[in-house]
């Protein structure tokens, strides 16, 4: 049974309480100012409350999901205002949490309260979908495509990893099946908070990585072996942490959602270890969720969920929402 839209809005795991003591730790952060954070695009609508992002590398199409109705937008380059790409409600679609453009040109869309769908970018026709069995509670976050076309999918209830193969995605179908449990490994947190969040794959397909939002840990998971392990970070945390982004070389950029804040991060060649390298912290972020790179920058969702939306349902009134950039991370 799929949660209703109000539910939805009052179970996601960014709540005023949590949000108190989701403080970053002491990092080497660098004075920021408004001017290095800029809008790129807007989304037309009210209340939309965009949460995932994905840029297509072969046209630099941008889409942005929207957690509210699960409308997906998109924005060709050049253009400041983005369009619907698939209406509210598309395929029973409830949210738009988690998209990834796999190297195909296929959209790959997270619905929390069910699994994940894939959509032709051309026409927006539906090409797969897979969903989560066993009964509620679940909570299908985000996810990463592999070089391979494999893609792993976060759930932030069960703290588990899903798995879709290619010979899977070619029957356009079927259950998402659990292919790494890390509910015994990640620090207890209170009851109620959704830990496991963001989830990246090294650029050479050697292992996936995936942040314990309430603790502040980075999990390695490698692909060959199936060993879990805990990134060693230093010069600081990765508490808040919501959406991640590795790029080739060993550079993970993360969005801190409710500290207002973007960190960036060194890895060692095999992803056992990560330094804090730069910091930026900007209320015009406005609860950032994920973030991608595009062009040589990096496009930033502002989610406003504090604005009456899902971490303060009832009061504030979001502005017009957009997509924020910089280059300074």
């Amino acid at each position: 049974m799929k949660l209703a839209p109000a539910t939805k809005l009052l179970t996601l795991p960014l709540t005023a309480a949590l949000a108190g003591v989701l403080a970053l730790g002491t990092a080497p952060a660098q004075a920021a100012s408004d001017t290095r954070v800029s809008t790129a695009f807007s989304l037309p609508g009210a209340k939309i409350y965009p949460e995932g992002i994905a840029a297509d590398a072969r046209t630099g199409t941008v889409y942005v999901g929207s957690y509210a109705d699960g409308t997906v937008y998109r924005t060709r380059p050049g253009h400041r205002t983005a369009e619907v790409f698939l209406p509210a409600g598309t395929d029973g679609r409830d949210t738009a949490n988690g998209l990834f453009v796999d190297d195909r040109g296929r959209l790959w869309v997270t619905d929390s309260t069910t699994g994940v769908a894939v959509y032709d970018t051309r026409t927006g026709t539906r090409l797969a979908h897979f969903e989560v069995t066993g009964g509620e509670p679940f909570f299908v976050n985000d996810l990463t495509v592999t070089p391979d076309g494999t893609a792993y999918l976060s759930d932030s209830v069960r703290a588990v990893v899903y798995r879709v193969t290619p010979a899977q995605l070619a029957t356009g179908s079927g259950p998402l099946e659990a292919a790494y449990d890390l509910s015994d490994r990640l620090t207890p947190s209170p009851a109620g908070s959704f830990p496991l969040n963001g989830i990246v794959a090294d650029p050479a397909g050697r292992y996936l990585l995936t942040v314990d939002m309430t603790a502040g840990d980075l999990h390695r998971i490698d692909l060959r072996t199936g060993a879990l392990s805990r990134v060693a970070l230093s010069g600081g945390d990765l508490k808040a942490a919501d959406g991640l982004h590795l790029s080739p070389g060993g550079v993970l950029r993360v969005a801190h959602n409710t500290t207002n804040t973007l960190t960036r991060w060194q890895l060692t060649p095999d992803g056992t270890r990560a330094r804090l390298t730069r910091t930026l912290t900007d209320p015009g972020l406005q609860i950032p969720t994920t973030l991608t790179r595009t062009a040589g920058r990096t496009l930033i969702v502002r989610s406003q969920f504090d604005q009456g939306g899902p971490m303060n349902p009832g009061h504030g009134t979001p502005t017009t929402f957009t997509i924020a950039s910089t280059r300074a991370l």
